[in-house]
């Protein structure tokens, strides 16, 4: 057969302001065709793993396009339109669908990026099978479920099973169109904003629901996804979901997904973050750093994460440390590319007073900023790349931009012309720092840098500096949000929370 394959991934945050052109996806925006083919062959993603698979069982694949692009505000409606009708060009004459997609993209022309994407694909093939991998924070939607066939998520956050999930996608594919399954599915959608700092698998209410879906699994079902949604998108159900594949059994699929949504239900409390003021999560890193132990305290500012669609600019959570007395602080990356510009014409060694972050206005949230001045020396500048080492993105090489490096008494500020993750040791280790040695290091994540970071620390402080990715809803102005909803709406019932 003849199979289109695509990758689109975008977690949109629409409060954030960061602006999401078709430039944004990849590195030099999106590849097509026999590139987009080349460059996901052989990765630890999802499209890689249908490439895999479905050409070892002989079938023909047809990628489309690779189009990856960071957290930020919504996707531009050119951008958004541009690549569905690629996707959808791509699919004259093929057989079946196997997408790779995020599940929480949101346009300027779609507040469904992906149910829309597939309501056209399956007008285009009405009879094909169509799988879709999708991130565990996809939000699911009506449009999704009535236009495909097979759905299954990620079931580790932080995500380290994206092939496996692809794979899991294809063998779904493969069985269906041997006609060895029929596929059917049952979807619970509640009204419960999940917090992301609530969706890592390894502890708490989303650990227990991931395992509950293990286990229908390996009691007969064939796919059984827990995706937590995305509440960072003002949109009318940006939910938690759960997805249940049954080889034609609709009243099994039903009963499992009834089982899974009703803990989730119960334990809803489990899902939802708690933020303490920053001046207090401050004074609790100085103790920590003062008690016994090897390592430095990891200071996690989730309010400004750059993969939920953070700025990276916002200085809150440094300037509080530096007002509480911490040294030894290694920050970065610090979003500044003006800020860089005017490090490397002072070049190293010079001695600067510059404004460092805080110059992209939160205009979603009603907030304007003030830049603050930093003055340091220019320790170093490099060209801002290096190369992953794992668990996530192995191998991918990351291009922050030019980036300086400015010492001041108390600490080191990074700074980038890039919004970047702290995937590995290298966004570090390639200016010449050490962050292990250091007592204090903060990181503008609170999910990506767990796995490389935590090993490494004496203590781990979240901290939220208030920015647009802050765990405090309260402070986002939805309008679109389908109420009522949990937590806002705190007599939200049973009844209300079925789709």
């Amino acid at each position: 057969m003849k199979i289109l394959l695509a990758r689109l991934n975008h977690e949109t945050n629409t409060f954030s302001p960061v602006p999401t052109p078709l430039q944004s996806f990849g590195d030099n925006g999106p590849l097509y065709g026999n590139e987009a083919y080349l460059a996901s062959k052989g990765t630890r993603t999802g499209i890689a793993a249908y490439i895999d698979l479905l050409e070892q069982a002989g079938h023909q694949v047809v990628v489309a396009c690779s189009a990856t692009a960071n957290p930020s505000g919504r996707v531009a409606a050119e951008a958004y339109t541009h690549l569905c009708d690629v996707i959808v060009a791509a699919a004259e004459g093929c057989d079946a669908v196997a997408l790779d997609l995020h599940g929480a993209m949101v346009a300027e022309n779609s507040d469904d990026g992906e149910g829309d994407l597939l309501e056209r694909l399956r007008t285009t093939l009405p009879k094909a099978p169509i799988a879709v991998a999708f991130d565990l924070h996809g939000k699911i939607s009506e449009k999704t479920m009535a236009n495909s066939d097979i759905v299954v998520s990620f079931k580790t956050y932080p995500h380290i099973d994206m092939y496996e999930t692809g794979a899991h996608a294809a063998r779904l594919l493969l069985d269906m169109i041997n006609q060895t399954i029929k596929p059917t599915m049952a979807w619970r959608r509640l009204p419960l904003l999940s917090h992301t700092l609530c969706s890592r698998t390894d502890i708490g209410a989303m650990h227990e629901a991931v395992e509950l879906a293990r286990a229908a699994e390996a009691a007969g079902m064939l796919g059984v996804s827990v995706l937590a949604g995305f509440s960072l998108a003002d949109i009318a159900a940006p939910c938690i979901s759960v997805v249940v594949i049954s080889n034609a059994d609709q009243q099994a699929a039903e009963q499992f997904a009834d089982l899974i949504a009703g803990f989730i239900w119960d334990n809803r409390e489990g899902f939802v973050y708690k933020s303490e003021s920053l001046a207090a999560s401050l004074q609790q890193a100085q103790k920590l750093a003062q008690a016994p132990g090897a390592g430095p305290v990891l200071l996690l500012d989730h309010g400004d994460n750059c993969m939920s669609g953070g700025t990276c600019d916002d200085m809150n959570v440094l300037h509080e440390a530096l007002a509480q007395g911490l040294e030894d602080i290694v920050v970065g990356p610090i979003c500044d590319p003006e800020a860089v510009n005017l490090l490397i014409e002072a070049g190293v060694g010079a001695t600067m007073t510059v404004a460092v972050g805080d110059k992209v206005p939160l205009t979603q949230l009603g907030i304007s900023t003030t830049p603050r001045n930093l003055t340091g020396i220019v320790a170093r500048i490099t060209d801002g790349e290096y190369v992953i080492s794992g668990p996530t993105y192995t191998g991918q090489r990351i291009r922050m931009g030019r980036t300086a490096l400015l010492q001041l008494p108390q600490a080191l500020v990074m700074v980038t012309e890039t919004p970047q993750e702290h995937w590995d040791l290298g966004i570090f280790s390639h200016i010449g720092i050490d962050a292990t040695a250091h007592r204090f290091v903060l990181l503008k994540s609170r999910m990506y840098c767990r796995p490389v970071f935590v090993p490494l620390a004496k203590a781990v402080v979240e901290c939220d500096g208030g920015g647009v990715t802050s765990s405090d809803y309260s402070r986002f102005p939805y309008r679109k949000l389908s109420r009522p909803v949990y937590p806002f709406d705190l007599d939200t019932t049973w009844a209300s929370a079925m789709s």
